[in-house]
């Protein structure tokens, strides 16, 4: 979740709040670790996430009148709006007002209600905080007005709706599908244009996947996140093709320099997927170490990503004995994703990160 930018207001006794009955609905959406196979998911691309354990949960208590009382309990903050209130909102608070409006366009309006938040997840972490944030509003406030949840892909784009619309990151569905197609074990191989979910075991024997944090949070909607997506879309319009998927890397000539190297990120990283995809396949993982090497160097030099403190944590990874490491979500701050052979010890402040089931209704 992103923090409100506005002086918070401290969470005190929320029993002071009237509810109109014990209607309570609860729900629950992962973070998601990304493999491999950034940048591509709104050029049609390639991804090979998986959801993670720690994440967000929503509960949504049904209260009388026409207020919804928010309340983030990580960040101790809390935001009151009228119900059908249309005004913008920076942090956290889009993101509810978001999912009341788009729900209501749906035709399944929440009612008033104390919309509780907890997460253990890190924000600006590259962990789809985000993500998990909608999702997990979504499936409770829909559990709140007594609808059932869209079709997997169809909540997943109505999560999307919300980050465009009121959040202002233009993101692909890469994030939400992988919060909402968890599977304990697995990592999903997605092709985001035929929307083909295929589960694949990640069973990484004494090898372990680790996050590690540079100090540096991000932001994608004040980063430059969304200038990227432009020059994708610009790169294909350029190379007569609709999205970078269908773009040959013999065809960069066509280009200007900068462009060049943001359609050479996504070729690239569509191959690099499919290789890790065998690679996991076949269990080798000096060969998923190399692409995760691979995939960090061109969101460095072609997608111009990293910060320093990325490339520092990178490196003080490879010296360490990580297999690979690259950093981790769309860039510009956040963790970095290590492959660490048996007997290599992580770092301090290091997560071991494992696959664990998707999002979910609690109650």
């Amino acid at each position: 979740m992103r923090a409100v930018e506005s002086r918070p207001q401290l969470v005190t006794d929320l029993s002071t709040y009237p509810t109109l009955t014990e209607h309570v609905a609860r729900a629950f959406a992962p973070g998601r670790v990304n493999l491999i196979g950034e940048h591509t998911d709104y050029n049609d691309g390639l991804a090979l996430p998986f959801a993670v354990t720690a994440g967000v949960t929503v509960t949504a208590t049904r209260m009388d009148g026409a207020v919804v009382e928010a309340v983030a309990h990580d960040l101790g903050e809390r935001h009151r709006f009228a119900l059908g209130e249309s005004g913008r909102v920076a942090g956290w608070p889009a993101f509810v007002r978001g999912a009341y409006a788009e729900l209501a366009a749906l035709g399944h309006p929440p009612p008033a209600a104390r919309v509780e938040i907890s997460s253990d997840l890190p924000r600006g972490a590259g962990l789809a905080s985000s993500a998990a944030l909608e999702i997990a509003l979504c499936l409770a406030l829909l559990g709140l007005a007594g609808a059932e949840p869209p079709a997997l892909v169809e909540l997943a784009r109505l999560g999307q709706r919300i980050e465009h619309r009121w959040v202002g990151a233009q993101t692909g569905l890469l994030d939400q599908l992988a919060s909402l197609s968890g599977r304990a074990g697995h990592a999903v191989l997605i092709d985001i244009r035929s929307l083909e979910l295929e589960p694949l075991p990640l069973d990484l024997g004494e090898h372990r996947l680790v996050t590690v944090p540079t100090g540096e949070p991000r932001e994608l909607a004040a980063s430059g996140y969304n200038r990227r997506r432009e020059e994708c879309v610009e790169a294909a319009h350029r190379m007569g093709v609709e999205s970078l998927r269908d773009a040959l890397i013999q065809d960069l000539h066509m280009l200007p320099d900068v462009l060049a190297r943001r359609a050479h990120h996504v070729i690239s990283e569509n191959g690099r997927v499919l290789g890790a995809a065998t690679a996991l396949r076949r269990r080798d993982f000096d060969r998923l170490g190399r692409l995760l090497d691979l995939s960090h160097a061109s969101l460095r030099d072609d997608f111009e990503v990293s910060t320093p403190a990325v490339e520092r944590t990178v490196g003080a990874l490879k010296q360490g004995g990580a297999l690979g490491a690259r950093l981790l979500g769309g860039g510009f701050g956040g963790h970095v994703l290590a492959l660490l052979p048996p007997r290599v010890v992580a770092p301090a402040g290091a997560t071991t990160v494992l696959p664990g089931p998707g999002a979910r209704r609690l109650t």
